[in-house]
């Protein structure tokens, strides 16, 4: 008995380090801001235009993503006055989880009924 017990306290221990990292990457905006920043570095405007997002959700998500050590803030103070975000390595690390979920998703998600993104 004290073996299955072992394997349900491991089991619980993996499950929930899984938990604990989508909880701090998992979020639709999260994701969409960190897959944004993929592409480099980008002022909030232009962040607010590429996600949709609106200026208090990205407001929060990007304290939340810089509190959590994903993401950089930087700000330049020349008029006009500019934010700049950017991913941290921990953010940037991130890079091969997206790759395999879009490799996932190309084999097992049905495209054709994903509605694409206006441009």
């Amino acid at each position: 008995m004290q073996s299955h017990d072992a394997d349900e306290e491991k089991y619980s221990e993996d499950a929930c380090v899984v938990i604990d990292s989508l909880q701090q990457i998992g979020s639709q905006w999260r994701l969409i801001v960190l897959h944004d920043l993929q592409e480099g570095e980008k002022r909030f405007n232009e962040l607010k235009r590429s996600t949709d997002a609106s200026s208090r959700t990205l407001s929060r998500v990007l304290d939340d993503l810089q509190e959590t050590g994903f993401v950089n803030r930087r700000l330049e103070e020349d008029a006009p006055v500019a934010t700049y975000y950017s991913l941290t390595e921990k953010g940037a690390s991130l890079f091969p989880v997206f790759e395999e979920i879009e490799r996932w998703a190309n084999e097992w998600l049905d495209t054709s009924i994903i509605e694409p993104a206006d441009d």
